[in-house]
C-alpha cells in the first residue's frame, strides 16, 4: 500500500497528459462564469430585499414598485410576481443556459500537489440531533433562516404596536384582539416567504437543483426542515387569529366568513387543516411506523395550495407562486414518465434477503454512479413508489441499469415471493412466461448528483451498512471501467468498510466482476475491503465451499422493447429546458389573455375568484404548452430509440446471463483484500486514523450509505479528525448518500 500511495494519481502522471479533460474553450468557461455570477447576484439581491422588507425604507420601495407597475394588464398580481416570483424564474432560465453550455463536461479533477483544503459543504458541524448530520454550508443556511424569522417577528411586532395606536380602541379587550389579529397577519406573511422555498427542493428534476448540484436525496431534507418551519408559522398565524376573534366574541362568524373583496377565511381554515394533517403524519414517529398514511395524506398538498389561493387571492399567492409552478412542471413530467411500463431484463433473489432487478433503459438516458430511481411494481401496488439507489455504473451498459432491494417489509416480501413463483414457472414453461410477464415496473428518474463527485478524490473511504453497499458497487464498477478505458478518474486508494448482520450477505460483493471489467486492476488500484459481520462470532461456512447465498433464484423475462422513458427533468438538457421555458411563457400568455378578454373587461374583483383563475392558468399552461413540448420530446425520443441497433436489445439478456455465470465461477478468486471480522463493529477512530497516516496530507472523500446512526458515527469521526488535525495531515470530506423520507 505504501509503495502504491507514493505514485502519482492514476491518469494524471504527467502535467501535460490529459490536460484537455480539465480545459474548455475560453468562451465556454467565461460564459459559465458569467452565468453563475448573474445567478448568484440575482438570488442574493432577491433574498436581501425579502430580508429587509420589514424595514421602513424597503417597505416603501416595495409600495413604489407596486404603484408603478400595477397599471399593466397584469395588475397588482403582476407587480408581486415581478418582485417575488420573477427572480426565481429568471434564475431557472439562467440555470438552463448554464446546463446547456456545460454540456457533457468531464468533472473537474484537481491535480496532486496543491494540498488538502476544507470545504463548507463536506465539513460536518452537527452530527446528531433532530436535524441529523448538518454540514457547515447547511448550518449557514439554517442560521440565515433563523435570523430572518427572529428579525421579522421583532420588526413586525414593533410595527404592530405603532399601528395599534392608530385604531383608537379604548376597550382593552378590543385592543388585545386587534393586536393578536395584526400579529397573525404578520406570521401569515412570514409563512408565505417560507412557502416560496418549500416546493423548490421537491421538484426532483429541477434545473435549479441540477445547476447547483444538489441531489434530490439532500434536497428532501431541506424540504422537511422548511415544512416544519412553514407549518409552525402558519399554525401561529391561525392561532393568533382564533384567539383574537374569540376575545372579541366573533370566532364562529369569522371562521366561516368568505369575503369577496379581501381575505376569505373559510378557504384559509380548510388549507390550514390540510397542512396540519400533512404535518402531523410527516412527524418521524408516524412516518416510520405508518409510511402509507404519510404518503397518502401528503397528497393533500393539492387541497392546501388551491384553498390557499382562494384564501389570499392572486396577487398575494404569487409571492410563493414561482416555486409552486416549478413543482407543478416537475410533477406533470414525472406523471408522463411513470405511465410507461418498463421491461425487467432479469430478477434475482438471494437467500440473504436481497433482490436484484435489471431494468431496460434507452441509451440516451444518462445517469451517474450515485443515482436514484423511484420504482413501482403494479402487481404489488398501483400507488406505492419506493426509492432505490442504482447499483450499476453507466459504463456497465447503455441499455440497462440495476438496483439491489433489501427485503424488509410487506412490499419487498411480496416482490420476492412473485419472483420466486415466476422462477418456478419459468423452469417448467419458459415460453409461456415470456409471453405472459407478471412483473410490470414503472420507473421515475434517475435522479442524483449532476456531477460524479466520487471521481474527484484520490482517496476514498466508502462506509456502508447492509444494503448500503449498493451505490458503492456502482462506484467501484464505474472506477474500474474508467481505469480500463483510460477515462478521467482520480481515485487510486479505495477503502470499503462494510457492516453486515450475517455472512450470507457477503456474496453481494461478487455482483461486480472486477476482473472482467478491468483485468489485473490491482496493479493500478489499491483496493481494500473491511467487512464486519456483527451477529456471527465465526465463519458459518467451511473454507473453499460455495456460499449458500449464491444458490439464488432468478428469472429473465426477456426484452420486449419497453425501456424507461427519457421524459425526466434530469434527462436531455435541451428538451427539459424547453419544457420549462415554453410552459412559463405559456403561463404569461394565458394570464395576459385572461386579463385582456375577461378580468379587465368584466371588472372581476373577487379576490378568491381571481386566485382560482390564477391556479387555472398555471394548470392550463402546464397541460397545454408543457404538454406540447412533452409530445414533441416523446416523438424525438422514439425516433432516436428506433435508430439503435436491433441486436443491441437482444444481446442484453445474454450478457446478463453471462455475468451471472461468472458470479459462480469467480467467487473466492477475487484479487483484492477483504478482511472479514466476525462479532465486531468498525472502529472508525482506528480506521480513519491509520489511513490518514498511511495516505498522508491529502483530501480523503468519505461517502456513507446506511442508517442515521451510522451516518452520525462517521460524521462525528470526520469532524474529530479534522478538528485535531495538525500540520500536513489528511482532511476528511463527509458525503452522505442516504435517502430518508
Amino acid at each position: 500500500m505504501g509503495e502504491l500511495s507514493s505514485q502519482e494519481p492514476l491518469l494524471l502522471k504527467k502535467d501535460d497528459e490529459f490536460d484537455y479533460l480539465n480545459k474548455t474553450t475560453l468562451l465556454v468557461s467565461s460564459t459559465k462564469l458569467i452565468l453563475k455570477v448573474v445567478m448568484w447576484v440575482t438570488f442574493i439581491t432577491w433574498a436581501a430585499f425579502i430580508f429587509l422588507l420589514p424595514t421602513k425604507f424597503t417597505n416603501e420601495l416595495f409600495g413604489t414598485i407596486v404603484r408603478a407597475t400595477k397599471g399593466s394588464i397584469f395588475g397588482t398580481a403582476g407587480s408581486t410576481s415581478l418582485i417575488f416570483s420573477f427572480p426565481i424564474i429568471m434564475i431557472a432560465f439562467l440555470a438552463i443556459i448554464l446546463l446547456v453550455v456545460a454540456g457533457e463536461d468531464q468533472p473537474q479533477i484537481k491535480k496532486a500537489g496543491k494540498g488538502p483544503n476544507f470545504r463548507l459543504w463536506t465539513f460536518p458541524v452537527l452530527v446528531d440531533g433532530p436535524f441529523g448530520v448538518v454540514t457547515a454550508a447547511e448550518m449557514i443556511g439554517v442560521i440565515i433562516f433563523s435570523v430572518y424569522i427572529v428579525w421579522a417577528v421583532v420588526m413586525y411586532s414593533i410595527k404592530n404596536a405603532d399601528l395599534l395606536s392608530l385604531y383608537h380602541l379604548p376597550d382593552m379587550k378590543e385592543r388585545s384582539g386587534k393586536l393578536l389579529e395584526l400579529t397573525g397577519l404578520r406570521f401569515g406573511f412570514i409563512g408565505l416567504i417560507c412557502l416560496a422555498f418549500l416546493f423548490l427542493p421537491v421538484a426532483r428534476g429541477s434545473v435549479l437543483l441540477r445547476a447547483i448540484d444538489i441531489p434530490f436525496e439532500h434536497a428532501t431534507r431541506y424540504h422537511v426542515w422548511l415544512g416544519h418551519l412553514t407549518m409552525a408559522i402558519f399554525s401561529l398565524h391561525g392561532l393568533f387569529y382564533i384567539i383574537g376573534w374569540a376575545i372579541q366574541g366573533r370566532l364562529l362568524e369569522e371562521l366561516v366568513g368568505w369575503k369577496n373583496i379581501g381575505i376569505a377565511n373559510l378557504p384559509g381554515v380548510i388549507s390550514l387543516l390540510a397542512g396540519l394533517l400533512m404535518w402531523v403524519t410527516s412527524l418521524p414517529g408516524v412516518r416510520r411506523n405508518n409510511f402509507e398514511l404519510f404518503f397518502y395524506t401528503h397528497q393533500l398538498y393539492v387541497v392546501f395550495v388551491v384553498f390557499l389561493a382562494l384564501h389570499v387571492g392572486d396577487f398575494i399567492f404569487m409571492m410563493a407562486g414561482a416555486g409552486i409552478f416549478l413543482f407543478m412542471l416537475d410533477r406533470f413530467l414525472r406523471f408522463f414518465q411513470s405511465r410507461k411500463t418498463v421491461d425487467i431484463l432479469s430478477a434475482t433473489c438471494f437467500p440473504c434477503g436481497t433482490v436484484e432487478l435489471v431494468i431496460s433503459k434507452p441509451a440516451n438516458l444518462h445517469y451517474n454512479a450515485l443515482a436514484w430511481i423511484f420504482l413501482q411494481i403494479r402487481e404489488l401496488s398501483w400507488l406505492q413508489w419506493h426509492p432505490f439507489s442504482v447499483s450499476s455504473s453507466p459504463l456497465d451498459g447503455k441499455h440497462h441499469l440495476a438496483i439491489l432491494i433489501k427485503v424488509l417489509g410487506d412490499w419487498t416480501e411480496k416482490l420476492k415471493g412473485n419472483i420466486l413463483n415466476l422462477s418456478v414457472e419459468q423452469s417448467e414453461t419458459e415460453p409461456l412466461l415470456q409471453h405472459n410477464r407478471k412483473i410490470t415496473a414503472s420507473v421515475e428518474g434517475p435522479y442524483g448528483h449532476e456531477s460524479p463527485y466520487h471521481l474527484t478524490y484520490e482517496n476514498l473511504i466508502l462506509v456502508a451498512g447492509g444494503i448500503g453497499i449498493s451505490p458503492f458497487l456502482a462506484i467501484l464498477s464505474d472506477i474500474l471501467h474508467r481505469i480500463n478505458d483510460s477515462l478521467p478518474c482520480l481515485p487510486r486508494n479505495i477503502l470499503i468498510v462494510w457492516a453486515i448482520k450475517n455472512s450470507d450477505e457477503l456474496p453481494l460483493l461478487e455482483t461486480v466482476d472486477m476482473e472482467a471489467i478491468c483485468p489485473l486492476f490491482s496493479d493500478k488500484l489499491n483496493l481494500e475491503i473491511q467487512t464486519y459481520v456483527t451477529r456471527e462470532s465465526q465463519p458459518s461456512l467451511e473454507e473453499g465451499k460455495t456460499p449458500k447465498a449464491m444458490h439464488h433464484s432468478s428469472i429473465s423475462p426477456g426484452f420486449n422493447g419497453c425501456r424507461m422513458s427519457g421524459l425526466v427533468g434530469t434527462g436531455h438538457v435541451v428538451w427539459s429546458g424547453l419544457y420549462v421555458i415554453v410552459s412559463t411563457i405559456g403561463f404569461v400568455i394565458t394570464v395576459a389573455l385572461l386579463d385582456i378578454f375577461y378580468i379587465n373587461p368584466f371588472n372581476i374583483t373577487y379576490w378568491w375568484y381571481k386566485g382560482l383563475l390564477l391556479i387555472g392558468c398555471m394548470t392550463a399552461s402546464v397541460l397545454i404548452f408543457g404538454g406540447l413540448v412533452i409530445a414533441l420530446w416523446h416523438l424525438w425520443e422514439r425516433k432516436t430509440s428506433s435508430k439503435e441497433e436491433p441486436q443491441d436489445a437482444t444481446k442484453k439478456v445474454d450478457i446478463l446471463q453471462q455475468n451471472e455465470a461468472s458470479l459462480h465461477r469467480n467467487f473466492g478468486e477475487a484479487r483484492y483484500v477483504n478482511n472479514i471480522r466476525y462479532g465486531q463493529r468498525p472502529d472508525f477512530q482506528e480506521i480513519f486514523g491509520s489511513h490518514a497516516k498511511s495516505w498522508g496530507s491529502v483530501d480523503i472523500g468519505v461517502i456513507v450509505c446506511g442508517p442515521p446512526t451510522l451516518q452520525s458515527s462517521v460524521a462525528k469521526e470526520c469532524r474529530s479528525q479534522n478538528l485535531k488535525r495538525r500540520g500536513h495531515q489528511a482532511i476528511f470530506h463527509f458525503n452522505s448518500h442516504s435517502f430518508d423520507l
